[in-house]
């Protein structure tokens, strides 16, 4: 398919919109420290890396906007829990959501919880979360398979964890 540009050219797109944004609570550790209970007004952006496809675009703006606004209504109002943590427990049933460090427990309401397949609930491994959460729907809703995807999830103003996985990687299928 002839581009219009000279070859080779590599494409992406980025959406970096005020509406991608979640508020949620979390705690990490550090050090054998633990933080307390807390939370962020994240901001969360997003680059997709690919060919162009047969309408000249990597992907369709609305659909990845429509499918990131998913992905972080998911998070949105929530605790953050870690479940791959070496040191903190966390254990749930259909009432409640126990987490433990040393000898600081926490109790929460199922409803209020995500329980994240991280080993800590860092803006770097939420990027990491939120990219690999993202090339499995561009997957299943579009047919699409990105070279590579990154994320940035933002804590606060010019402060940022990033994450990029790409087909080379384990991240993308």
């Amino acid at each position: 398919m002839s581009t219009g540009c000279a070859s080779p050219a590599h494409y992406h797109v980025r959406l970096a919109r005020e509406d991608l944004a979640f508020a949620a609570a979390h705690f990490i550790t550090f050090g054998g420290q633990c933080e307390r209970l807390h939370g962020h007004n994240y901001r969360v952006a997003v680059e997709v890396h690919g060919p162009l496809d047969a309408n000249h675009y990597v992907v369709d703006f609305v659909a990845l906007a429509d499918i990131v606004r998913q992905l972080l209504a998911e998070l949105d109002h929530h605790v953050l829990l870690p479940t791959e943590h070496a040191e903190i427990r966390v254990a749930a049933d259909d009432r409640e959501v126990t987490a433990t460090f040393q000898d600081r427990r926490w109790v929460f309401p199922r409803g209020d919880c995500v329980l994240l397949p991280v080993a800590n609930t860092t803006a770097e491994l939420l990027a990491h979360h939120l990219a690999v959460a993202l090339a499995s729907r561009l997957q299943d809703r579009l047919g699409l398979r990105p070279d590579r995807i990154a994320v940035e999830v933002h804590e606060s103003p010019g402060q940022m964890g990033v994450c990029q996985i790409g087909r080379s990687d384990a991240g993308l299928r």
